[in-house]
């Protein structure tokens, strides 16, 4: 698929992208991040090696963008996760709290 990241066109493949990142070892995740084979890299990361530019140049929304429509998994950490609802039984329990000796 082509792809523009910082004014630039690539031409990527899935396999493309899971080849280059083989051997490179994950930063830690702090923003935005892409699952490539069984790890988790941040966007920023994955993006400098697959179009070899600054991380600078492009923006995590740019490679986001392009990892999606390729098939991986991004997930961004600002987003907040949603919590499950309580039934109103496990509300009321919460509220009373366990009894002691329990």
């Amino acid at each position: 698929m082509r792809f523009v990241i910082a004014r630039y066109p690539f031409d990527l493949e899935k396999s493309e992208v899971e080849e280059k990142m083989k051997g490179v070892k994950a930063e830690p995740v702090t923003g935005a991040s892409v699952i490539v084979g069984r790890r988790t890299y941040p966007v920023k990361q994955v993006g400098e090696v697959i179009t070899r530019q600054d991380r600078r140049d492009f923006t995590a929304a740019e490679v986001t963008r392009a990892l999606t429509r390729l098939g991986f998994t991004c997930r961004d950490l600002s987003a907040p996760v949603p919590v499950p609802a309580l039934t109103p039984l496990q509300a009321a329990s919460a509220l009373l709290g366990t009894p002691a000796g329990a």
